[in-house]
């Protein structure tokens, strides 16, 4: 059954969206006993480079790369093989099947490392994603390309917490979903134009969730996972005991 023996805090993904190696450690300090894996974003590695991942892989925490790859074949190719090297567990690549069958390519003898298919960003609405060329519906758009991430041998896909009932019905394959943009009942959604509470996205069908600044600007940031885990692993235990 579903949930059978998750341990949530096993599934919680942290954004260590911070500018600075220094503020990475100071922060890794204080939740690294109450998060999962790790999420390196765009800024931190912008600002520190490969180094960073090396010293995230020190807390003994697998680390999920966010780079959202996406440029012609060859260079995601090498790109992935270069992020295989270092270790990583998750690497997230943009849902066009070009780039995503050359990252699946690059990663080659390296298993252990996830390729996650970018749907459709959180962030992203209705009016959005018209103007962007697509006359679908948003769930429409996240389906094809997670159909597409399946095809190409992808291990799963980045989706918000709207969208994984309608992936797992259309999709037949056992891909793993991650939800970023959760956010704890109460708390500002920010940005994102699909958030979802933990205990949604994973009754949704989400196998991680992605939570960054609710934890990062809490008070006590080690208590703010620690609630989130406890949400979650409720939603993971109700799912173990359904028929």
């Amino acid at each position: 059954m579903k949930g059978a023996g998750i341990q949530a805090k096993d599934r919680l993904v942290f954004a260590l969206d911070v500018p600075t190696a220094q503020a990475a450690e100071s922060m890794l300090d204080r939740v690294r006993e109450s998060v999962g894996v790790i999420k390196v974003g765009l800024e931190l590695f912008a600002s520190e480079g490969p180094a960073v991942v090396r010293m995230v892989r020190q807390y003994g925490k697998p680390v999920f790369l966010d780079l959202k790859v996406l440029d012609i074949a060859e260079t995601v190719q090498r790109t992935t093989a270069r992020v295989a090297d270092l270790g990583v567990s998750f690497l997230t690549v943009h849902a066009e099947r070009k780039a995503l069958a050359a990252a699946v390519k690059g990663r080659a003898g390296h298993p252990e490392m996830n390729i996650l298919a970018v749907t459709v960003l959180t962030n992203v609405d209705q009016a959005d994603l018209r103007e962007s060329g697509f006359d679908g519906t948003i769930e429409q758009a996240v389906v094809a390309r997670a159909r597409v991430a399946a095809e190409v041998g992808c291990d799963g896909v980045i989706a918000s917490g709207k969208e994984p009932t309608a992936i797992r019905s259309a999709v037949d394959s056992p891909l793993l979903i991650v939800t970023p943009g959760v956010r704890p009942a109460g708390k500002d959604v920010d940005e994102h134009a699909r958030a979802a509470t933990p205990r949604q996205a994973i009754h949704a069908g989400a196998d991680y969730v992605v939570v960054g600044r609710p934890i990062r600007d809490a008070p006590d940031p080690c208590a703010a996972a620690r609630a989130i885990v406890d949400e979650m692993q409720a939603a993971f235990d109700q799912q173990s005991l359904s028929p």
